[in-house]
């Protein structure tokens, strides 16, 4: 038996969401390395071909915005029609609106819990339901750092990753019974898109390292910033059978940078 093959994803049909770019792409590539079989699914349907097309067979794209309930469903039931029954889920779809609380629009508000809170509903209630009749699967939802550290700006962001990070562990809750684990991992600064949009100046990367006094904002003890694979490393260890003793957990891959 290879390592691969003592993970137990071979064959595994795994789910991941906002798998068109970012930690979503390097999580659906490094599942599929590990034998998994991945529903790749993101809003953007071309850069979601040019990432399935990049990790090659084994990687099947499904166009699917999070935030619409009614596709969720339809799409899940095609994914188990086509490729076989969900055996993992991972929930990285997500969006950033910033801004102070005086300024945010509700619009910023609504949008950032659509995708980043009742996303994760959406997907977690179609998974728990199949896995839980074979009583076997494993969840991650990818959330923040600043879920549990007040952020300057990113009140709604905050907020809605702490939403979903307990929601996930009352998951993991209720599915221990049925053999289904549900797990959480935070990442703080990532080289992502997101992460870049975030930077004002072309030093942005020393200045996410060092951190911000004025803003509150510790800098990161490792001195980098992660990369995407760094946290999908960590994901493909929670869905796999050598974490099969762990449930409802919140792992932090922030470089030290919460101080937890």
């Amino acid at each position: 038996m290879t390592e691969s093959d003592s993970r137990g994803l071979t064959g595994r049909v795994a789910v991941v969401t906002g798998a068109a770019r970012g930690i979503g792409a390097a999580v659906a590539a490094a599942l599929s390395e590990e034998g998994a079989v991945v529903a790749a699914l993101d809003r953007d349907e071309a850069e979601l071909e040019a990432m399935a097309g990049r990790v090659g067979s084994g990687v099947y794209p499904y166009r699917l915005d999070v935030a619409d309930e009614a596709e969720v469903e339809a799409v899940g039931a095609k994914i188990e029609s086509d490729i076989g029954p969900v055996a993992v889920l991972v929930n990285v779809a997500g969006v950033l609106r910033t801004g102070e609380v005086t300024e945010l629009t509700t619009e910023d508000w609504a949008a950032t819990f659509a995708a980043n809170t009742s996303g994760v509903f959406h997907l977690c209630r179609f998974a728990a339901r199949t896995m839980r009749s074979r009583r076997a699967g494993a969840i991650v939802t990818v959330g923040s750092n600043a879920a549990e550290t007040p952020r300057v700006g990113m009140a709604a962001y905050a907020a809605s990753k702490a939403a979903a990070t307990q929601f996930t562990k009352c998951l993991g809750l209720e599915l221990a019974p049925y053999n289904v684990r549900c797990n959480v991992v935070s990442p703080g600064s990532t080289n992502t898109a997101m992460q870049h949009a975030l930077w004002q100046s072309p030093d942005g990367y020393a200045k996410a390292v060092a951190g911000d006094l004025e803003s509150f904002r510790t800098g990161i003890p490792l001195g980098r910033i992660a990369e995407p694979e760094d946290v999908a490393r960590l994901v493909t260890f929670l869905v796999s059978d050598h974490a099969r003793h762990i449930t409802m957990q919140n792992i932090y891959v922030d470089g030290g940078g919460s101080l937890r």
